[in-house]
């Protein structure tokens, strides 16, 4: 009875006190409806709950979850460009390459070795440029052309015809972030970098149709060495990269993280902007820190980096935006068509547009992203046929090209797997042609129509590139010296058609 008379007495109380609070204050705001919180909302993550604004501890433990995934996928899109740089320099290394290594294609490329989208065309030579330990000096030798981009990505300078030698060789110092030794006032190409590691893409123009002719020149007039071995610089190491197996992708996992943190650990702070290195900051990549999310964490990473990886496949195979569509009404695409190099106009960056890029490319230069009229080369990538179905090697395609080709040089395709992003590996060495390897036949009023497909139709071979069943695959059409039909948009190639 005692206890009974007890627990009416409680009750009254609460009552009580519940009817004491939810009297109208003499003091009232008139408080609009838009900055309260209702006590449950639906969202795609889940029910947020809420006693009177504030969060239930289910509420905010599942909203930092999905403040760590989303945290997690952007680290993911924004750290591209690094883990691209960082994993092209690490694979230098699995060939045997040092600090002061030059590898050249003595041979062309081919699919035993993994990169993003290279040509068969182009005798390839690749080096990194490591400043961390003082300036580092670089002889260029005449008749070459290509970008060095920093750990980041970002287009430092051009060497060769499109650099400060203008294609007739030189000597370049680069000097790093944060040096305040003396710097030579001549004699030199002077270049500053914001970051320690510097990966050099270089192609070497063919000597008179003679590649041994020109891997010689290549190897007699090309040195890397410190600059404090000027007077005096050491023997120069060369590797033959031909038919070498090895990997310069990043990854696309979890494992993309540790890359990613391995790189910032080593670099210098100038490498990364602070809105970027606070970012990575956020799921726990920082410098002088250690990368060790505990399991909920790293649950958490690994669904991120899924859906990261899936985000820049999106971007890259089917992208949303007209501005990167070349051409009205056709499937063929370019990350460059907004903002050029930095992807970035007005002050605004084409966020998609750098990832398309990062994600599928790599060798990222002003030369590349504004050519002229007969210089240099131009591109249109697509993953599509003419319907926007994606490319599958189980189907036969066509693409014809219309008459009066505008490269003065020579033009070309090259297939890629969609999976690697590298090239397709079939039993075509080349993985692709090009008009003047091939004896390709043009159609009665000059065009040409190119035939992709795992078995070469009938009457088809001199011009037909090779896919692979059950493989899905894009293509890059590539004019060298292009013309002004290019540009003024007078001659169109035409999309890739489905015959089966």
């Amino acid at each position: 009875m005692k206890l009974t008379l007890l627990r009416l007495i409680a009750a009254t109380a609460v009552v009580c006190c519940a009817t004491a609070f939810a009297k109208t204050p003499t003091y009232q705001a008139n408080t609009p409806e838009s900055i309260l919180t209702p006590d449950t909302i639906k969202t795609r993550i889940g029910a947020l709950n809420f006693n009177d604004g504030t969060p239930t501890p289910e509420t905010v433990e599942l909203v930092y979850d999905n403040l760590d995934f989303y945290r997690g996928v952007d680290t993911f899109l924004t750290g591209i460009p690094a883990a691209s740089a960082y994993a092209l320099m690490e694979g230098m290394k699995e060939v045997g390459m040092g600090k002061f290594s030059l590898g050249l294609y003595e041979e062309m490329l081919d699919a035993r070795s993994l990169w993003l989208t290279p040509n068969t065309t182009t005798l390839y030579g690749l080096a990194e440029i490591d400043v961390k330990n003082g300036p580092v000096v670089m002889e260029v030798p005449p008749g070459v052309l290509g970008p060095i981009a920093s750990a980041y990505f970002k287009w430092v300078t051009d060497v060769g015809f499109t650099g400060p030698d203008g294609g007739k060789g030189g000597s370049y110092l680069f000097i790093p972030p944060g040096y305040e030794g003396e710097i030579p006032s001549e004699g030199y190409h002077v270049i500053p970098t914001t970051s320690f590691r510097n990966a050099l893409f270089m192609r070497a123009f063919v000597i008179d149709n003679d590649i041994p002719k020109t891997v010689k020149h290549v190897r007699a007039n090309w040195k890397l060495y410190p600059y404090a071995k000027a007077d005096n610089p050491p023997n120069q190491h060369f590797i033959d990269l031909t038919h070498k197996q090895y990997n310069t992708i990043h990854a696309n996992n979890y494992d993309f993280y540790n890359e990613l943190n391995d790189l910032v650990q080593y670099e210098a702070d100038s490498a990364f902007s602070d809105d970027l290195r606070t970012q990575w900051a956020g799921i726990g990549i920082q410098k002088g820190h250690k990368f060790a999310p505990d399991a909920r964490m790293k649950k958490i990473l690994v669904e991120a980096a899924a859906v990261g990886n899936a985000t820049a496949r999106a971007m890259s195979y089917k992208p949303r935006h007209e501005k990167n569509y070349g051409w009205d009404n056709r499937r063929w695409t370019n990350p460059f068509y907004f903002g050029g190099h930095t992807f970035s106009k007005d002050g605004v960056v084409d966020l998609e547009a750098r990832t398309f890029f990062h994600y599928m490319a790599i060798g990222v230069t002003p030369a590349m992203a504004n050519p002229q009229v007969g210089q240099g080369s131009v591109y249109a990538f697509t993953a599509e046929d003419k319907n926007g179905e994606f490319l599958m090697g189980d189907h036969v395609y066509s693409v014809t090209l219309p008459a009066n080709i505008p490269a003065e040089n020579f033009w070309s395709f090259n297939v890629y797997s969609n999976q690697t992003r590298s090239l397709l590996e079939t039993d075509q060495i080349e993985a692709g042609l090009d008009s003047l390897t091939r004896d390709i036949q043009p159609n009665e009023d000059g065009s040409y129509t190119i035939w992709f497909s795992a078995e070469a139709p009938a009457g088809k071979e001199s011009n037909w590139v090779q896919t692979m069943p059950g493989k899905s695959w894009s293509t890059i059409l590539r004019l060298y010296s292009p013309g002004k039909e290019w540009f003024d948009g007078s001659w169109v190639p035409g999309d890739i058609i489905r015959h089966d």
